[in-house]
C-alpha cells in the first residue's frame, strides 16, 4: 500500500523538477506570448541596436544624441521618431520608405544639407504632423514635404528663398518657425496657409512685410530684420491677431500708416529698437507696448486715449519708453486717468 501511495505522488511532480529546472522557460514556453511586451514589440521589424524602443511605448524610437552619421533602419510600426542631436548628413529616398506611419519626426541638430535630402524622401508619409529640421545646413525647403503637417520648424538654417510650391496645399499647418535664416523675400508663399496661427520669420534679411499673410494668425514675429515700412491696412485683415513683434528693424514714423496699430484685439505690440520719433496711436484694448530704444521726443497722451472718462480709458498694463529722448517729467499729469491700469511705465 505504501508503494502505491509513493507512485501516485510522484506522478503529480512536474517534469521540470525531474529534469534540469530552467527558470526562463516562461519566456519561450507555450504561454510566452503573454510576456512578449516585456521584450519589445518587433512588429514591422527589429529595433536597431543603436536606438531604444521602449516596450511600454513600442511606437516610439529614440535615437537622439547617439553620434549617428546615417539614418537607421526604421520599423514600420514607429510613429514617433527621435533623431535629433546627431551628425546625420543625408536622408536618401529609401531612408523613410518603411516609415509610412510616422506622425512625429525630429531631425533637428544634425548636418543635413538641401542636396543631401532625396526628392522622394518624404513622399510616403501620409500622416506626418510634426517635422523638426532646425539647426541644420539647409539652403532651401526639402522637396515634397507632407501636406499633412501641422507643426514645421525649419529655423536656424541657411534658407534664402521660399517659393509658393514649398508650402502650397499645407491646409493643416498651424505653426511655422522660419526664423534665423537668410530669407530676403517671402513673396506670396504664405498665402495658402489657411490654418496658420503662429508665424516666426524673425532674424532674416527681410526688407518688407510678406504679402498676403494668413488671416487667422494669432502670433506674428518679425523682429531682427530690415523692415522700414508697413503696408496700408497692415492689420485690417486679421481677426485673431494678438501678439506682434517688429523690434530691431528700421521703422520710421513715415513708414507707419495712420492708425496702423489702432485695432481691437491686439494684446502685445513690440516696436522697440527702431527709429520712431513719435508714439504711434494704439487701441485702448492693447495691454503691453514696448517702445524702448527709439528716438521718441514727446509723450503724446492722445496716442493712448482720444477721450478719457469713467468708461473710456486705456487697458495698457506695461509701457516701456526707456532709451528714448524723454524723461519722467515729460509725462502729463493727467496721464493717470488714461493709463489707470498701467502698473509698469519705464522711461
Amino acid at each position: 500500500m505504501r508503494a502505491v501511495l509513493v507512485f501516485l505522488l510522484s506522478a503529480l511532480i512536474p517534469l521540470s523538477y525531474c529534469q534540469s529546472y530552467d527558470p526562463f522557460a516562461w519566456l519561450y514556453g507555450p504561454h510566452s506570448h503573454r510576456f512578449a511586451s516585456l521584450l519589445g514589440n518587433t512588429n514591422g521589424g527589429q529595433c536597431p541596436d543603436e536606438c531604444d524602443c521602449p516596450p511600454t511605448f513600442p511606437v516610439a524610437m529614440y535615437c537622439d544624441g547617439r553620434g549617428l552619421t546615417a539614418m537607421p533602419t526604421i520599423p514600420s510600426r514607429v510613429k514617433y521618431l527621435y533623431l535629433q542631436n546627431n551628425a546625420i548628413t543625408a536622408v536618401p529616398d529609401s531612408a523613410l520608405v518603411n516609415a509610412t506611419n510616422l506622425v512625429w519626426l525630429m531631425m533637428h541638430g544634425n548636418q543635413l544639407t538641401s542636396g543631401s535630402i532625396g526628392e522622394k524622401a518624404f513622399m510616403q508619409m501620409e500622416g506626418l504632423e510634426r517635422l523638426y529640421l532646425q539647426y541644420n545646413n539647409l539652403t532651401a525647403f526639402p522637396s515634397n514635404l507632407p501636406r499633412t503637417l501641422r507643426d514645421l520648424r525649419i529655423d536656424h538654417n541657411k534658407i534664402e528663398k521660399v517659393t509658393t510650391a514649398d508650402l502650397e496645399g499645407m491646409d493643416n499647418l498651424t505653426i511655422l518657425y522660419l526664423h534665423d535664416n537668410s530669407v530676403t523675400d517671402l513673396g506670396s508663399s504664405l498665402k495658402s496657409l489657411k490654418s496658420l496661427t503662429l508665424l516666426d520669420i524673425s532674424d532674416n534679411k527681410l526688407t518688407k512685410v510678406p504679402e498676403a499673410l494668413p488671416e487667422h494668425l494669432h502670433q506674428l514675429y518679425m523682429q531682427f530684420n530690415s523692415i522700414d515700412s508697413l503696408p496700408d491696412g497692415f492689420l485690417g485683415s486679421f481677426s485673431q491677431l494678438q501678439y506682434i513683434r517688429i523690434a530691431h528693424n528700421q521703422l520710421t514714423d513715415k513708414g507707419i500708416p495712420a492708425n496702423a496699430f489702432n485695432v481691437t484685439g491686439l494684446v502685445e505690440l513690440d516696436l522697440s529698437y527702431n527709429k520712431l520719433e513719435r508714439i504711434p496711436p494704439v487701441s485702448t484694448t492693447l495691454q503691453h507696448l514696448y517702445l524702448q530704444a527709439n528716438q521718441i521726443k514727446e509723450f503724446t497722451l492722445g496716442s493712448f486715449c482720444s477721450v478719457v472718462d469713467v468708461t473710456n480709458f486705456s487697458k495698457l498694463q506695461t509701457l516701456r519708453l526707456d532709451g528714448n529722448e524723454i524723461s519722467r517729467e515729460d509725462i502729463p499729469t493727467d496721464s493717470a486717468l488714461c493709463l489707470r491700469l498701467a502698473n509698469n511705465i519705464e522711461v
